[in-house]
């Protein structure tokens, strides 16, 4: 898995490519958190280059999402353009009705 990140104003983008499985998601839960830490909490997180998406990475991406909401955070995780497989776990998970979805990063950015 490889983790990208830029900011782009005042939103910090997360660009994901692989697998994120158990044995990767814990690389993807301390990106997020790094950012979180650093009083960052307007992410978007690119999807569009996922392979393949566990629970493990699932849970890294609600905790992320439960931080940034937090009344004092003020901020949210959207995600861009997530791949077909992706997609369908979101579905699967139900998560497709909590997360702010987009069909691309500029979309994504724009929505804060």
């Amino acid at each position: 898995m490889e983790i990208t990140t830029r900011e782009l104003k005042d939103v910090d983008v997360v660009q994901v490519a692989g697998r994120v499985d158990s044995s990767t998601a814990p690389k993807l839960d301390q990106v997020l958190r790094g950012l979180v830490d650093n009083r960052r909490t307007r992410i978007v997180l690119d999807l569009s280059g996922v392979e393949y998406l566990s629970s493990a990475g699932l849970r890294a991406m609600v905790s992320c999402l439960r931080e940034v909401q937090k009344p004092l955070s003020g901020g949210d995780l959207r995600l861009a353009a997530p791949s077909t497989k992706a997609e369908e776990v979101l579905e699967l998970a139900g998560l497709d009705q909590v997360f702010k979805v987009f069909a691309d990063q500029v979309g994504a950015v724009g929505s804060f």
